[in-house]
């Protein structure tokens, strides 16, 4: 099975300028509609969230004004036996909403909140007057809305606004002043319900419709860039979009007036909306049909709020300078904003989608968004987050109970980073050396590995042997050594008298994804036991199944003396992580040795308590280890040119390539272009690090793209080389 990575929809020249006001115009009208429910529409969702959390994306918003009809006209509407008096009505308020569009100020964006959708026939009428000419229109609906007073089966005036946009509707509706649409730049999605004279008089007029049957063949993605490829036919036009809320399948948003069966996913809607923020040409957005009345728990009203926000807020780029602007040099981040994350996959802010390779460097091993442990943070985050450690909760005591006995420990100590948990352990061993071993005051050694990374606090940068992590941050507190990663008699040599303990990571991820030779942690521990050190093992990235066993120590049957956890441990919500270790070691902290306001919060408890029990009952290492397996066997096969040597353990594998031949920072930006989402690490090494609920299928389309990329890449490469001769690669 084919997954596809990184759909884009439409894109353009420019980017709407998010500096622009948004006005909110509420169209407070039901003339149209069998119901008077959607006339509370607008004013329910002014008082609710729509505005504040489009400003909280950064963008300028204020609700301009909320229009409703005349007294007259609302008696005009009522009258039922009169159809003429009631479109009347409905041109007279739709008219005033065409004169408030058409007098916005260019640099204003105008997002229209309905009522019915007969107000659209002011909308688009008012936005062409102020634009000076018809924009395109995508019109996303249920029904084709394409009646005229003759065709009419219902007497429905909101089925009527698209035929009189387009000129062949009643001359009251069609005398609202305004440019008719272009019907070659007019199209219909997610239709599924209408009579025949509505197509008969849309097929006249050559509108593209996009029905639910089409949808469903072809997929929502393809269908809304070919439309927007129709509405966008001319760029000086711009061009709007129109959402009827009924277009969606009402068992996702039910609060409308005219629901229809099997409409389109509301998810899957709102990810094609993105694209348009990188849309300059979009001049308009209207939201219609929302029904307060009949949304009792304000999903519906959610799912507006999510609709708006999805195409109206910043791109990528505005975010990208923002970021550069007033953040202070940290991360070098691939050019991509992301927005959403549910399971293996990533959303950006245009839309896009890429498959997650990396987890946050581990931190997302069950998935983004996992249900059980966003229950879990939902819940406790609604009773109780926070006391500090001057008090006890209730959640805290399960949680290091539960941690203890899956490790194997008799003491844990909860902090909130990996580097905290580095310190912890450090400060631990250095206690430990003193009051247990009887090291001499201010004598304590701590050995480390060349290659490794444990933070980058002034301590742990003290035991980096990488010189841009320490350049410009010295003098670093003394006792701190190192020796190669993988040589058991370089260990031996350097231990003393002195020699607290021995700091590893069973596999170096920073470092380069570098595994140790065979035996390799089993003769560490041996040694350190022989010579009274603590073996500490840093499993922040590797434990908790990322590595085919529950920690990457398994593999060799080591039980460290003291064990530090982090990332996955916070489920990829919140910083959680942890030291363990017996008695003997633990017992040398009393209290106000060491202390976090944060650390072991009842939430982040809470939350870790569930990622154990996921733990638990998923036994993810079996699957990264039979997955990891597939993904090294298939890379070695690919015989990919220019990569010296492929290295890993389950789920977390490295690609590193000759510097002659390849540069993997540029790779990870070829593999970001295609969906791909990866960092280069230390070496020039591609990092492969999937959440570990990745299937097989999409892992097999992981490994197709990411040996076309590679394969591609490395051979443009060298083709632009001195030899010019792509046959050296291989």
């Amino acid at each position: 099975m084919k997954t596809q990575f990184g759909t884009r929809f439409g894109g353009g020249s420019g980017t709407r300028a998010p500096h622009s006001t948004i006005k909110i115009i509420g169209a407070a009208s039901a003339l149209g509609a069998p119901h008077a429910g959607t006339a509370a529409g607008p004013s329910a969702l002014q008082a609710g969230p729509l505005a504040s959390h489009l400003r909280a994306l950064g963008l300028a918003v204020e609700w301009l004004a909320t229009l409703s009809p005349l007294a007259t006209d609302t008696a005009a509407g009522a009258d039922q036996a009169d159809m003429t008096t009631r479109i009347a009505a409905n041109a007279a308020f739709a008219a005033r909403l065409a004169d408030h569009l058409g007098a916005l100020p260019p640099a204003h964006f105008p997002l229209v909140i309905g009522g019915d959708h007969a107000v659209a026939a002011g909308t688009w009428r008012g936005i062409g007057r102020r634009r000076g000419r018809a924009p395109g229109l995508i019109w996303i609906d249920a029904h084709l809305d394409s009646h005229t007073d003759a065709s009419t089966h219902s007497g429905n005036i909101h089925g009527m606004p698209l035929a009189a946009l387009l000129g062949a509707g009643h001359p009251a509706l069609c005398a609202i002043p305004g440019p008719d649409l272009d019907p070659a730049r007019t199209c219909i999605i997610g239709a599924r319900a209408w009579e025949p004279e509505e197509q008969a008089l849309l097929a006249r007029f050559g509108v593209r419709v996009f029905d639910m049957a089409e949808v469903n063949a072809r997929g929502l993605p393809t269908v809304f860039c070919e439309a927007m490829t129709i509405a966008r036919a001319d760029p000086d036009a711009g061009f709007g979009l129109s959402l009827d809320l009924d277009a969606i399948d009402p068992q996702g948003l039910p609060a409308v007036t005219c629901p229809e069966a099997a409409g389109i996913d509301p998810r899957a809607l709102a990810d094609c909306l993105l694209g348009l923020r990188a849309c300059a040409d979009l001049v308009g957005l209207e939201i219609v049909e929302y029904r307060p009345d009949l949304d009792a728990d304000g999903r519906s009203a959610r799912w507006v709020v999510e609709f708006a926000a999805a195409a109206l807020g910043p791109s990528s780029a505005w975010l990208r300078d923002k970021e550069s602007r007033y953040g202070a040099a940290n991360y070098a981040p691939l050019p991509a904003v992301f927005q959403r994350g549910e399971g293996v996959w990533l959303w950006d802010t245009e839309g896009r989608r890429y498959l997650d390779m990396m987890s946050a460097y581990s931190a997302v091993s069950f998935g983004h968004s996992h249900p059980r442990l966003v229950g879990a943070l939902i819940d406790q985050a609604q009773r109780l987050a926070l006391t500090s450690r001057a008090f006890s909760s209730d959640r805290l005591p399960v949680f290091l109970e539960r941690l203890c006995a899956t490790f194997g420990y008799a003491r844990a100590l909860p902090v909130n980073t990996g580097l905290e948990a580095v310190e912890t352990a450090l400060k631990a061993a250095r206690k430990w050396g003193y009051q247990v071993k009887g090291i001499a005051p201010e004598r304590v050694r701590i050995i480390a590995c060349d290659g490794n990374f444990h933070g980058r606090s002034i301590a742990i940068v003290g035991l980096s042997s990488n010189p841009h992590y320490r350049d410009g941050f010295g003098p670093f507190p003394p006792g701190l050594e190192r020796v190669p990663f993988g040589d058991t008699d370089a260990l031996e040599a350097a231990i003393t008298p002195d020699t607290a303990a021995f700091l590893v990571e069973p596999i170096q991820g920073e470092g380069g994804i570098v595994v140790p030779p065979a035996g390799y942690l089993s003769r560490c521990a041996e040694i350190c036991r022989r010579h009274g050190v603590l073996l500490i093992a840093d499993e922040v990235q590797t434990g908790l199944g990322r590595c085919g066993r529950l920690l990457a120590c398994d593999h060799e049957g080591v039980r460290p003396d003291g064990l530090i956890l982090g990332k996955a441990l916070g489920g990829g919500l919140l910083p959680v992580s942890a030291f363990l270790a017996d008695r003997a070691l633990m017992d040398v902290f009393r209290p106000g040795d060491h202390g976090s306001t944060f650390g072991g919060n009842p939430l982040a408890a809470a939350v870790g308590t569930e990622v154990l029990a996921l733990l638990e009952d998923t036994r993810p290492w079996e699957r990264a280890e039979r997955l990891g397996t597939r993904l090294m066997d298939a890379l070695r096969a690919a015989a990919l040119p220019g990569v010296v040597d492929i290295r890993g353990r389950g789920l977390l594998v490295g690609l590193a390539f000759d510097p002659a031949l390849a540069d993997a920072g540029e790779l990870a930006e070829r593999l970001l272009a295609r969906g791909i989402a990866t960092r280069d690490t230390n070496g020039n090494v591609i990092r492969l690090a999937p959440p570990l609920i990745i299937d097989e299928d999409t892992l097999e389309a992981a490994i197709e793209g990411i040996v076309t990329t590679l394969r591609q890449s490395v051979a443009e490469r060298g083709a632009a080389g001195p030899t010019g001769a792509v046959a050296n690669l291989q």
